[in-house]
Order: structure tokens, then C-alpha cells, then sequence
């Protein structure tokens, strides 16, 4: 049976949670965002390589964060909101670490923001990563932001300042990226792209 849904319509998490279709989708401020059924190979071969190294760094971290790959619901509610039917933005990033375990992490997902997002960018998702996913992520107060460039072999990161706005970024094209997250830890962008 097909589903069907407005997409001009405004719709919550529990809402969300009633859509049992295979269809992918977000939810930013109450608008459904249809995503990709399934990543392309490279997509997965980044994600993968990126998990992996940042596997590493977590467990040498001694259990202090946790790792999470997509599909995974990152709830980020307005106003410290944690019902259901009050929370309008559900996101699943392709990487996400939560090192505040004060936030809830339950069978769902997390509530609230990751302290670590990383998307990796394909054609049909460059101006949703860079624009919309950038703009909500700072004001949710992610602190570090990652977006993988997989045609260009490179890594732009973000990190959230202290007046809650993201820098203006630093490129990565070679070498190694500094993971801000964990002080003095790095991954070597030809290990990833």
C-alpha cells in the first residue's frame, strides 16, 4: 500500500513515526525531505572508510562517545522540546558521534545534537548539505561539521565558535584532517576519499 503524503504539509516526529513504508525521508522544521533510497557504491566506500577510521579514535577515547552511520534519527528539537508531537526536525546523517551521553540516546536514535555530523555530499544533496543541513546543524549547536566532497578528494570542516556560528570553514585537498572533537586526533584524507 502506498503512502501518501503532502509535502506541503507540516508534520511532527510522531507523525514520522507512523510512516512504515521503505521510503527514506527527513524532516526539517515539519517538511518532509524524500531521501535516496540507497547511497551510491562510493558513497558507502567513504562512509565505511570514515567509520572506520573514526572507530579508531573513538575507542582510544575509552568509551566516551559512540559512533553512529545512517540510516539513524538525530531528533533536534526547538525549545528543549522532547515529545513527540512537538519535535518538527528528525535528520539522518551518514555519520554522527555523541560524546554527551547526557543526551538521550534510546532505541530510536538521539535526542538532540551529535557533537560530530558528517555528510557526504553527492550531486543531488550539495545544495541541501552546504545551505539548509549547515544552517540547521549550527543553530542545533553541532560542533563539528564535516562535509566530504568524494569528486573533489576533499573535506570541508566546520566548527561551531563560541558565539554559536560556524567558521568560514577550512578545506581539506590532502594530508591529514584534524578531528576537533578529540584533541590532537586526525584522519588521513586519502584513508577516507
Amino acid at each position: 500500500m502506498e503512502l501518501s503524503l503532502d509535502l506541503n504539509q507540516r508534520y511532527t516526529y510522531a507523525d514520522y513515526l507512523t510512516w512504515l513504508d521503505d521510503k527514506r525521508r527527513e524532516l526539517l522544521d515539519g517538511f518532509i525531505r524524500l531521501m535516496s533510497p540507497a547511497p551510491r557504491v562510493q558513497h558507502q566506500d567513504i562512509s565505511a572508510n570514515l567509520g572506520r577510521e573514526l572507530h579508531h579514535i573513538v575507542k582510544r577515547n575509552k568509551g566516551k562517545c559512540k559512533l553512529f552511520y545512517a540510516p539513524f534519527d538525530v531528533r533536534l528539537p526547538k525549545n528543549g522540546e522532547r515529545e513527540d508531537d512537538k519535535i518538527t526536525t528528525v535528520v539522518q546523517p551518514d555519520i554522527c558521534i555523541v560524546c554527551d551521553l547526557s543526551k538521550l540516546l534510546d532505541e530510536r536514535g538521539c535526542l538532540g545534537a551529535p557533537d560530530f555530523i558528517a555528510e557526504i555530499q553527492s550531486p543531488a544533496t550539495a545544495k541541501y548539505d552546504l545551505n539548509e543541513k549547515f544552517s540547521l546543524y549550527e543553530a542545533a549547536g553541532v560542533r563539528e561539521y564535516w562535509v566530504v566532497f568524494p569528486l573533489e578528494v576533499a573535506v570541508q570542516v566546520f566548527l561551531l565558535q563560541p558565539d554559536g556560528k560556524y567558521d568560514k570553514g577550512t578545506l581539506y585537498e590532502t594530508g591529514k584532517v584534524p578531528v576537533a572533537i578529540f584533541n590532537g586526533a586526525e584522519v588521513d584524507l586519502k584513508e577516507i576519499v
